[in-house]
């Protein structure tokens, strides 16, 4: 896997960060550079912490993975994406059911706590740690580059998502989530295209 596919799997992964950013930029009442920086931290932290655990958890079968390792890659990154596909879909239509009344109430109430925040960072990692087991039984996989890009990129992601937040709204955010998977899925495809016809 060249640099090119880590960074637009990094993307990927990083868009359902980026879609919960959205929403808590959306919930503050105003710009909280403090707040902004913490949840991009979390959620960058976590999204390169799971796939080093997933790594390690697939590298102790690799033996067993390894001549089936395409399957797992287009299972995986194919369940994700399609997860995401989905959920932003369904977010998609959800949204054009609610109205201005309930979001407003909803900035009213917002206050993002440390157990939230720590719950939205696992939930939002989560995906992160199965592409992580992806990795033990993919070829030509840096683990360290590949964790340090993720991390990087969802930080950054996370951190333009909370202050576009408000300017945006829900719409982009449920967008990028079905971007997101669609990336996912693409690449799965591409690998295991390229090991059944190319040997690769």
């Amino acid at each position: 896997m060249g640099f090119a596919e880590l960074f637009l799997l990094a993307v990927g992964l990083a868009m359902d960060a980026f879609a919960v950013s959205i929403g808590n930029g959306l919930s503050m009442k105003k710009n909280d550079p403090k707040a902004a920086l913490a949840i991009a931290l979390s959620f960058g932290l976590f999204q390169a912490l799971m796939p080093t655990a997933g790594y390690f958890l697939g590298s102790a079968f690799e033996t067993v993975i390894s001549s089936f390792d395409h399957y797992i890659a287009l299972i995986f990154l194919g369940f994700i994406g399609g997860k995401m596909i989905y959920d932003g879909i369904k977010e998609l239509r959800e949204s054009k059911k609610e109205g201005a009344e309930s979001r407003e109430k909803e900035e009213k109430n917002f206050k993002l706590s440390f157990g939230a925040l720590m719950i939205q960072s696992v939930a939002t990692s989560i995906d992160a740690l199965i592409v992580g087991v992806s990795f033990a039984a993919l070829p030509n996989v840096n683990i360290w580059t590949a964790v340090l890009l993720i991390g990087v990129i969802t930080f950054a992601i996370s951190l333009v998502g909370v202050f576009s937040g408000k300017k945006f709204g829900q719409l982009l955010g449920s967008r990028a989530e079905v971007f997101g998977g669609l990336i996912l899925v693409g690449i799965g495809l591409k690998v295991f295209i390229e090991h059944v016809f190319f040997g690769g």
